[in-house]
């Protein structure tokens, strides 16, 4: 609904055991837990300032659980073994991850301060606030090291090389640090010498930041030759590397230096990660010598070219700076965008066609410029397509414990996510499950649990005003929004599957009834525990979901059929919304007038204020709703697409 009309993953594979301690008068079980699962603890080494990261499965959030990471072993210092059992509250990150903060009172419990072997057990323990239970993952083998600090035995792979302003410099070795456990650093000192010239100038020691490639992995990282240890121009650099880890007890230790030799070159390009791309899309560029960041200066792009648009034929010539946003040392990206100089010659939106012509990297740095080699550049402008995220929060997750249906929640979400593909079929908009990251523009729909405006709304616009022809690319159907609680209407958007309840005869507290009807309960009170349904468990599933015609739903006392007839009708109802919220979003239903919803009264229109309950689950034969004609004619102008019309029959808008 809009805001201005309401309408209704590692080794140690092992299976989750469940040791519980059962008070008295509950019969239910958190079927979230169930199937508890522990994987594997890193890093192999322990210091003050480490995070544990727990893999595995079913872990939960608060305020579903309290989980709990015990270690069960033996401390070994070499001198003396002694055994411990050590508690650590674990936090929640998502479901297949746990983190540990080990801070000094945590690494005391650990090994008393000392260097040490840890060897042993793991377990995850989750008392359940669901149903009181204690939960307990399987023991999984743990053999760590315990240390009060590490020595970086570390070495460049380049002691000597041709290399480029701000060029990532990869080393390898051991005793690397991780996140919170303090820095490990590459000191160098020496002179430059610039290019013609004969006397190497002394330059002040630089101490660049190493970072990790891998955040668990402390033999592998790169840092970067930054712009202020010689400047830009070209040259050679000589003198020494040394390692040092300052750790975060305030320990520092450091390698022996390297002797070490570069020569600097001007920047360069390689080439882009893509032929083609339309508003709103990064443009990747991959090369060396690129400058931004922490590290200071800028990067420029000069196009000398020309844009040659599908319509006309006819070139038009481009000449322009072209400000991309910085990456690393080897790449930049540009976002393909309606404010810089390209677009006063051509339509990024509307006016496909072909950009050709010769780019060159200019950098500079402290009032110093130098220019890079000249390469060509090639790429396909396409028409503006609509990126969206639907984004299924934790709060959806959870929420799918009053269905009875989280252990086939894969299942509900890939039946919404088939709605919303089939709505939105022959447009030019595409639905992701990742944060996009080849796109800056791109529109997000949260999905969550409980209405947070109190309302009971099933789904809701929180974008501030109507997006007539989607000239925003950007919105955010979900969180708070600020300016649109301004305007008196509630704040927060996103769809709601709690406020599905509504349609029971019997919510309880999730929700108030709105349109009572009997199948909604028919389809969900076997799995209800608030009821005493039967929560669907991994092992009814068997090797998949029983075949259900959906004509043939709801059924009865077929359970393989039953969880069927859930999983379609739940997704059905949460994909379906997504699309009616979606084109709120893109300025329907009246994109040029007034109204929010379809007027009148009309089978299987999806953007009606308000649906039959048989049409939204898509039951008995009914639906599905989709756009009507005026608006999927509407949508194929904003959304264009190679794809051709669908002219099947649509209903009318008016």
């Amino acid at each position: 609904m809009n805001r201005r009309g309401a309408a209704l993953v590692m080794s140690g594979l092992g299976l989750g055991l469940v040791q519980c301690s059962e008070p008295k008068g509950r019969a239910n079980v958190d079927t979230a837990l169930v199937d508890l699962e522990l994987r594997e603890v890193e890093p192999g080494t322990v210091l003050v300032g480490s995070t544990l990261v727990i893999t595995g499965d079913a872990f939960v959030d608060d305020p579903w659980g309290e989980s709990t990471l015990v270690l069960d072993g033996e401390i070994d210092t070499g001198a003396e073994k002694d055994g411990r059992i050590v508690r650590l509250p674990a936090r929640f990150v998502d479901f297949t991850r746990l983190e540990v903060d080990i801070d000094a009172d945590a690494f005391a419990l650990l090994g008393d301060g000392a260097s040490a072997q840890f060897e042993g057990t793991a377990q995850v323990e989750v008392r359940s606030t669901v149903d009181g239970r204690l939960y307990r993952s399987q023991l999984t083998d743990v053999d760590f090291r315990i240390a009060p600090a590490l020595d970086p035995e570390l070495t460049v792979l380049t002691p000597s090389s041709v290399i480029f302003p701000n060029e990532p410099l990869e080393v390898t070795g051991h005793g690397l640090l991780l996140g919170d456990e303090g820095t490990s650093r590459a000191v160098i000192e020496g002179c430059f010498t610039p290019a013609g010239g004969d006397t190497c100038t002394p330059v002040a020691a630089s101490s660049l930041v190493i970072t990790a490639n891998d955040p668990l992995c402390r033999e592998a990282g790169v840092f970067a030759f930054e712009p202020s240890v010689a400047g830009i121009e070209p040259g050679r650099f000589e003198g020494t590397l040394t390692f040092a880890n300052e750790h975060v007890t305030g320990t520092v230790t450091t390698s022996a230096p390297t002797t070490v030799t570069w020569d600097l070159v001007e920047p360069t390009l390689y080439g882009v990660d893509t032929t083609s791309a339309s508003l709103g899309r990064y443009i990747t560029i991959e090369g060396a010598g690129f400058l931004g960041g922490a590290a200071g200066g800028d990067t420029v792009l000069r196009f000398d070219g020309i844009f040659t648009p599908d319509a006309s034929g006819v070139p038009i010539v481009i000449d322009e700076l072209l400000f991309p946003e910085f990456t690393d040392g080897r790449h930049v990206r540009y976002v393909v965008n309606e404010e810089d100089g390209l677009s006063a010659a051509i339509d990024m939106r509307n006016e496909p066609g072909l950009f050709e012509g010769l780019v060159t990297p200019v950098i500079s740095y402290q009032g110093v410029e130098v220019e890079g080699s000249t390469s060509p550049l090639g790429f396909r402008l396409e028409p503006v397509r609509q990126v969206v995220w639907v984004n299924f929060t934790t709060a959806y997750t959870e929420a799918l414990r009053s269905f009875g249906l989280r252990a086939v929640d894969s299942h509900i979400r890939a039946r919404a996510l088939d709605v919303i593909r089939r709505d939105f079929a022959t447009l030019g908009l595409e639905i992701r499950v990742e944060v996009p990251t080849d796109y800056a523009l791109y529109s997000e729909v949260d999905i969550g649990g409980r209405d947070p405006n109190g309302l009971g709304l099933l789904g809701y616009d929180n974008t501030p005003g109507k997006d007539t022809d989607n000239l925003r690319l950007y919105d955010r159907i979900g969180g708070a929004n600020a300016q649109t609680q301004e305007d008196g209407f509630p704040g927060y958007g996103g769809v709601f599957i709690e406020s599905l309840f509504g349609y029971s005869e019997h919510p309880g507290d999730l929700a108030e009834p709105v349109r009572p009807d009997a199948r909604f309960d028919m389809l969900f009170d076997p799995f209800r525990p608030d009821i005493g349904g039967q929560p669907v468990l991994a092992a009814d599933l068997g090797s998949d979901v029983a075949h259900v015609d959906p004509a043939q739903c709801p059924v009865s006392g077929d359970r393989p059929r039953q969880i069927a007839c859930a999983i379609h009708a739940l997704g059905t109802l949460v994909g379906s919304t997504i699309s009616h919220e979606l084109g709120h979003s893109l300025g329907l239903a009246d994109p040029y007038g007034p109204s929010i919803h379809n007027e009148g009264d009309q089978d299987d229109r999806l953007m009606d204020a308000d649906r039959p309950f048989e049409e939204r689950a898509e039951l008995e034969g009914a639906g599905p709703s989709r756009f009507c004609a005026d608006e999927y004619e509407y949508l194929r102008q904003i959304l264009p697409s190679s794809e051709d019309y669908d002219l099947s029959p649509r209903a009318p808008c008016y």
